[in-house]
Formats: structure tokens, C-alpha cells, sequence
């Protein structure tokens, strides 16, 4: 009963920034939790950053002081700031939304970091 679509992946150099978004619709009314995840080939999934009704963000080790999650209630969406950006941290980013009892998934962006 939730839909999210992202945007906002591409191509990116080193030290450059690019900004992810994920817009929910549907039973928007029900998330409680929303957060970004990221898997890259031969890589397992990985949480990169959350953000929960109250405010509350949570960052894996390897983006804090870099990433930052936020969230547009008015709008139903939620972003993804990545500064710094590191080819390590190319990777396909998957929106997640979770209501009670179930998750939701976005279909990815592809952000790839090189020269």
C-alpha cells in the first residue's frame, strides 16, 4: 500500500555531492521508519542512513560527517544529502519505508563515483 519511487542517482566525481530523493504515496500515513540502503556488486545490502517519526537519524560508520537524511512531511519525501563522495560509495540506493508489520522498497538509483 506504499509506493516509492527515487531519483536523483548519475554520475559523480570524487569529492562531488549529489542529493537522493524518494517520494512515497499511498498508505503514507502508516510510516513510522524510513531509510536508505545501498548494495553494490558482489556486496551484501547495507543500511547507510534512517530516520524515524520522532526526528531521529541513524548513520552506518563509513558515511557519518558525510551523508545526511531528512525528511518533507508535506511532501512525502525523503532525501539523501551525500557530500564528500568516496568511489567506495558507488553502489545501486534503495528507499525503504517501513509501516507496521511490513517494508516497502523503491525500485534504485544507480550513483556511481569516478574519475
Amino acid at each position: 500500500q506504499v509506493q516509492l519511487v527515487e531519483s536523483g542517482g548519475g554520475l559523480v566525481q570524487p569529492g562531488g555531492s549529489l542529493r537522493l530523493s524518494c517520494a512515497a504515496s499511498g498508505r503514507i500515513f502508516s510510516i513510522y521508519r524510513m531509510a536508505w540502503y545501498r548494495q553494490a556488486p558482489g556486496k551484501q545490502r547495507e543500511l547507510v542512513a534512517s530516520i524515524i517519526n520522532g526526528g531521529s537519524t541513524d548513520y552506518a560508520d563509513s558515511v557519518k560527517g558525510r551523508f545526511t537524511i531528512s525528511r518533507d512531511n508535506a511532501n512525502n519525501t525523503v532525501y539523501l544529502q551525500m557530500n564528500s563522495l568516496k568511489p567506495e560509495d558507488t553502489a545501486v540506493y534503495y528507499c525503504n519505508s517501513r509501516v507496521p508489520g511490513y517494508n516497502y522498497w523503491g525500485q534504485g538509483t544507480q550513483v556511481t563515483v569516478s574519475s
